[in-house]
């Protein structure tokens, strides 16, 4: 477990998804992807990990993905096949924001 910061980059273990983080709750918290803790960007990833099949829903580039809590957030770089996870519960991704209406 690490303490992330804003801006960092980090890709999974198990699979092709990059993300860079946007928001980050206070302490030490370990960001997983499919299954697997997420490194960061340009570390070799341990060749004995696999794809957990519970967190294989994928990931879709441009996304922001969020905690329950709203505490972390995350933007997928590159998409993959892992799903991103925060303690054993996925993220989900954030929703648009509803405009105010012009009546």
């Amino acid at each position: 477990m690490a303490e992330l910061k804003p801006g960092a980059r980090l890709r999974s273990s198990v699979c092709n998804t990059e993300v860079m983080v946007v928001l980050t709750p206070s302490g030490d918290v370990e960001l997983q992807c499919g299954g697997a803790s997420m490194i960061a960007l340009g570390t070799d990833p341990d060749a004995s990990l696999s794809l957990s099949a519970d967190f294989s829903q994928g990931t879709q580039v441009g996304k922001r993905y969020v905690s329950e809590a709203g505490d972390l957030e995350v933007l997928c770089t590159k998409p993959g096949e892992g799903s991103i996870s925060l303690g054993g519960a996925a993220l989900q991704i954030k929703g648009a924001k509803p405009l105010p209406s012009s009546d």
